[in-house]
């Protein structure tokens, strides 16, 4: 078992920072989200859709793994936002036991508008999440 060294005050202040600006810019994004509609889990699937390595798609397990979610979670996660028209499911050409997910384009639309102003915020916090170097 390691021992981490003692902490000192400015790493507490460097942690303690980090933290603030983490949850200011999801405060934001929840916000955000709310105001297309949608809620910020809902806006957290269409974005890892989309932003899924290689494809425009992804599996109801790797929206699980992106979202750090249970699988029968995400199962009712995609069925609102399916209601919703944001996305649809499709059965996967290689494996019929798998179900794709692709965003709509209702999901495009609100996903792209909520991007632009995300990319916009992260700009205005630039410099803001820097990791602190602790050693331990």
């Amino acid at each position: 078992m390691t021992t981490p060294r003692n902490l000192t005050k400015p790493d507490f202040e460097q942690l303690s920072e980090f933290r603030y600006q983490m949850r200011r810019f999801e405060r934001f994004s929840e916000c955000a989200a709310q105001d297309e509609g949608i809620t910020p889990l809902q806006y957290l699937l269409l974005l890892h859709i989309k932003g899924y390595p290689g494809r425009a798609w992804a599996t109801v397990g790797e929206l699980a793994e992106r979202l750090q979610s249970q699988h029968h979670g995400v199962v009712a996660l995609v069925t609102r936002c399916e209601a919703a028209g944001l996305v649809r499911r499709a059965p996967s050409p290689e494996d019929r036991r798998q179900v794709q997910v692709h965003l709509e384009a209702r999901g495009e639309d609100v996903l792209s508008r909520l991007a632009a102003l995300h990319r916009a915020e992260l700009k205005s916090l630039e410099g803001a999440f820097r990791v602190p170097q602790i050693d331990l």
